[in-house]
């Protein structure tokens, strides 16, 4: 299976400027190359039998019947393969030429796709040369012996993919073609491209391809001419850029005076799943101004064994690199906001949080803190309430309270041993039986708890569960699975960690940071079972669900694209093909999809709490599905893995 993705190439070879031969044998040398890299489709650079900057030799008779004769020495050097070639070359149409992309495949010219806007300011001439696409009044032309589609409104369908094709200044028209293409069904844009370098240009290029890429919620494959090209008044610099849907997928050496070839997979099944959620797409088709586009069948490609070259985060809600001081401020800016006017809007006098010295009571109390700060509130009214009971480890009491003391807010501490011994009584419960009545009668005391003292106080209980818990159901159900406002029911487990971090090693005292960072290293327990004879954690929450880091990567790849579990599974064996075996990766999988379905019914009445990320399981939100959905499909599919 190729899961839905399709390898494509951004060609960039030497080029000789009105050396026909000389460029068509570098051409045929980089398709040899990439079909045997398992590449579907290439493209290359604007004229690139040519050379783009011919000039006024563009109007010289010999050189637009070389420029025939080396397109025909390709269509016969390449006819038995399977890889489809888009290649630029002026073409005659009715006395007139046309700057024109060539797509071609097994020894057929399959369309001409024509340039629409041709630049004619600064350092442009091309409307010296060549006519737009807006005067041909023919839809066919005959080359190398063939009559095939000319236009600039021509989708090309594969069994794969349907892609359109755009030259050089139509990305930088108010509405280029691609975005009429796009929404007449075009899943990949290929822009072949002479576009010459400036200092600042090629940054406001990368912003272009990207945001074009993202509004057409499309792949974009961008070939630029490079070196060998003349450099009399300008500088090419050889760009190959693969978007998708926004995200740079691979790129090219800039300046390289070598030849490359750019070589990624573009995920047409993600960027289906992005269209039919986002409705805005759906209601841009049927554009009237839109000219109808022309569709042309393309070849069989046969299989060939999938090997991706894109990598893919084993951690895909956490950025990496420079981006993450800035993500995580601006998570915590979100949470604030949503916090304070929930605040503000109840007139609480105080806010309530249950600190058991575990990641997300920590996290949600740095919220609390931040918010009270940011309103002006003093910190004293936040209650931070520790409720040791039957697990509670020295580790994570004394962690509580440093954290609490550290941050200036009002410390309580509640035992609940007494009370659970006697509901225990009271429910006729053995006490040395530690099942899920002996677990959730706690976490149940705990939220009866800070809901009374939230009633005492005139305050509202702040939820800590977050994301990932939520989407596993690793909740008690009217227990810690409540509250008044959860300011983390969106963040998940591995961000959770990573929020906390920063928080530790950017905000706070060396006392402070030391407290938090121990935080972080200690394992995730809801600490509901006794501690081993060492009085360390016995109750891990990972030995009894699987790894979060896993579940976080099912549940960003589930519900953000909708994908199936084979494919899942294939994404997550490439992420952790060097900490997780096969086997393991499939039982935590059919784990996730097993309690996902089964533990709905907690998800359907969530309390309020903000959206953060691009997921979110609130009823109100992104996520609606029946409480008794059946899982039987995912789960077969996941068996026969």
């Amino acid at each position: 299976m190729n899961y839905g993705f399709v390898k494509v190439a951004a060609a960039v070879p030497r080029v000789k400027v009105a050396d026909c031969k000389f460029n068509v044998e570098r051409i045929e040398s980089q398709i040899a190359i990439a079909e045997g890299k398992g590449v579907q489709i290439i493209v290359f650079p604007e004229m690139s039998i040519t050379g783009y900057t011919c000039g006024d030799l563009f109007g010289q008779q010999i050189l637009l019947e070389e420029a025939e004769m080396g397109l025909m020495q390709i269509l016969n050097n390449t006819r038995q393969l399977d890889i489809i070639s888009i290649v630029g070359m002026p073409v005659v149409v009715n006395s007139t030429v046309i700057n024109a992309a060539v797509v071609i495949q097994k020894g057929k010219v399959l369309g001409v796709a024509a340039k629409t806007y041709l630049p004619n300011y600064k350092e442009f001439y091309e409307q010296r040369w060549f006519t737009s696409a807006l005067q041909l009044t023919e839809d066919t032309v005959r080359l190398c012996g063939q009559i095939v589609p000319i236009g600039a409104n021509l989708l090309f369908e594969t069994s794969d993919t349907t892609f359109g094709i755009e030259i050089c200044e139509d990305l930088w028209a108010t509405i280029p073609p691609s975005s009429s293409l796009a929404l007449q069904g075009a899943e990949i844009i290929f822009n072949m491209s002479a576009d010459n370098e400036g200092i600042g240009k090629h940054h406001y290029l990368c912003s272009l391809i990207s945001q074009q890429s993202a509004r057409c919620i499309a792949g974009y494959v961008f070939s630029s001419c490079g070196f060998g090209e003349s450099t009399t008044d300008v500088v090419f610099a050889g760009n190959g850029l693969i978007y998708e849907n926004g995200s740079l997928l691979a790129r090219s050496k800039r300046f390289c005076m070598e030849e490359q070839l750019i070589i990624s997979e573009i995920d047409v099944e993600r960027i289906r799943a992005e269209r039919r959620i986002n409705t805005t797409f759906a209601a841009s088709q049927g554009n009237p101004g839109d000219k109808k586009a022309i569709s042309v069948a393309t070849e069989f490609i046969n299989s060939k064994e999938l090997t991706l070259t894109r990598d893919f985060n084993s951690h895909p809600f956490v950025p990496q690199g420079a981006e993450l001081d800035e993500h995580c401020e601006e998570v915590f800016s979100i949470q604030i906001a949503g916090l304070a006017q929930r605040l503000v809007h109840t007139k609480a006098k105080t806010a309530v949080v249950g600190i058991s010295g575990g990641l997300d009571s920590t996290l949600a109390l740095l919220v609390c803190v931040k918010t009270f700060d940011k309103l002006g509130l003093p910190r004293k009214d936040i209650l931070g309430v520790t409720m040791p009971g039957f697990g509670t480890t020295d580790r994570t009491y004394n962690n509580a309270i440093d954290l609490m003391k550290s941050l200036g807010i009002s410390i309580r501490e509640i035992s609940i041993q007494d009370a659970c011994i006697q509901h225990f009584k009271d429910i006729d419960h053995d006490i040395n039986v530690h099942d899920v009545t002996y677990e959730n009668s706690q976490a149940r005391e705990r939220t009866q708890i800070l809901m009374d003292i939230a009633n005492q106080t005139w305050g509202m209980v702040v939820g800590t569960g977050d994301l990932s818990e939520l989407a596993l159901g690793w909740a008690t159900y009217n227990g810690d699975h409540m509250s008044m406002y959860g300011v983390n029911g969106s963040i998940p487990k591995t961000l959770v960690k990573y929020l906390v971090q920063w928080v530790a090693e950017n905000d706070m005292d060396e006392d402070a940071k030391a407290t938090l960072l121990d935080i972080v290293d200690t394992p995730i327990s809801p600490e509901l079972i006794p501690a081993d004879e060492n009085g360390e954690i016995k109750q891990k929450t990972e030995d009894l669900v699987g790894p979060y880091e896993l579940h976080d990567f099912f549940l960003y790849y589930f519900l953000r694209f909708g994908f199936r579990p084979s494919k899942i599974y294939y994404l997550a064996n490439i992420a952790f093909k060097d900490v997780y075996d096969k086997e393991t990766i499939k039982k935590w999988l059919s784990t996730f999809f097993r309690r996902f379905f089964n533990q709905q019914f907690k998800r359907s009445c969530l309390p309020d709490g903000p959206k953060v990320g691009s997921i979110s399981i609130s009823p109100r939100g992104d996520w609606r599905m029946p409480s008794d959905a059946s899982s039987t499909i995912w789960l077969k599919e996941i068996e026969d893995l």
